[in-house]
């Protein structure tokens, strides 16, 4: 019996990582939602396969494992069929996933209020019939159903800040974050300095650098890049607009214009709650504004 936590809704399950077959050098992709999940998954594609010759959509090749969108019979044919080293994302908690030795684990977060607002635009894109067909097989598992958006953005911030999952994370891969295969990544860091993220995620992963191509490796996974070429990233079918909504903004700060003083002050109180000072710090800023490096 597995002593793993279990995390079920409309989105997720955990218990399909009872399905997942490991194989050593595999390579997950950890954040809650909306923190650079997609972003680092184009850099992991970018470092393995340098000359850009990734065979097929980013997001197909390492698919959202605890996603009830697929069945998971789907998934694991998927990654059983692949010769190559596999990467997946999961935005569930450390407690609830699977570890292994032999696999490597990148953890990325971001200031849990400009996740919010990242959030905002996902519920506002995704489309209606997916989350209807989501939901009601969640009604009849009595599991918590996916919310809609009707432009209130202070009623979804409302619900959202109940549950503020970047602060929740962040205090299990804290704790882990000296284990040799785990590496904390900040949406901020990747701003400031993606060269520098990206050397520092290659040399996690343990993946040569050839200096002939790598201004080009760089140069795939600026935001602008990845927008121009959305159809590599994955096919957003389940977002109106498709990769044009779901590559939104890829900015920081744009709460600062929108959610009022009492909802700050819940932020705040939710960041003394759960986390630690310097984990609020680096929460807040990154490694790189904070002068610290979260696994060192």
């Amino acid at each position: 019996m597995s002593d793993r936590a279990i995390v079920q809704n409309a989105a997720m399950d955990s218990t399909r990582w009872d399905r997942f077959t490991h194989r050593p050098g595999d390579i997950l992709v950890c954040t809650p939602p909306k923190c650079g999940t997609t972003w680092t998954q184009a850099i992991v594609a970018s470092l393995l396969w340098p000359a850009g010759d990734v065979p097929g959509p980013v997001m197909d090749l390492a698919p959202w494992w605890d996603a009830n969108f697929y069945p998971v019979e789907e998934l694991v044919a998927r990654l059983a069929a692949q010769t190559f080293r596999r990467s997946v994302k999961t935005h569930l908690p450390a407690e609830a996933i699977p570890w292994w030795e032999t696999a490597s684990y990148i953890a990325v977060f971001r200031d849990g209020r400009d996740a919010f607002m990242s959030y905002v635009n996902h519920i506002a894109s995704f489309r209606d019939d997916v989350r209807e067909r989501l939901n009601a097989a969640a009604v009849e598992k009595g599991l918590q159903t996916m919310p809609a958006y009707d432009g209130d953005l202070q009623e979804l911030y409302a619900q959202w800040i109940d549950l503020p999952l970047p602060l929740v994370m962040l205090r299990g891969w804290w704790e882990r974050r000296h284990r040799r295969n785990v590496l904390l990544v900040h949406f901020n860091d990747l701003r400031a300095d993606l060269d520098g993220e990206m050397r520092r995620i290659a040399a996690f992963l343990g993946v040569p650098i050839d200096p002939r191509q790598w201004p080009d490796q760089v140069a795939r996974c600026t935001f602008e890049a990845m927008k121009r070429r959305a159809d590599e990233i994955g096919r957003f079918a389940f977002f109106v607009g498709g990769g044009e909504n779901f590559l939104h903004k890829g900015t920081n700060g744009r709460w600062r214009d929108v959610l009022r003083e009492a909802e700050l002050a819940l932020y705040d109180a939710a960041v003394a709650k759960f986390l630690s000072p310097e984990q609020a710090d680096w929460l807040e800023r990154g490694s790189l504004a904070a002068g610290m490096r979260p696994e060192t």
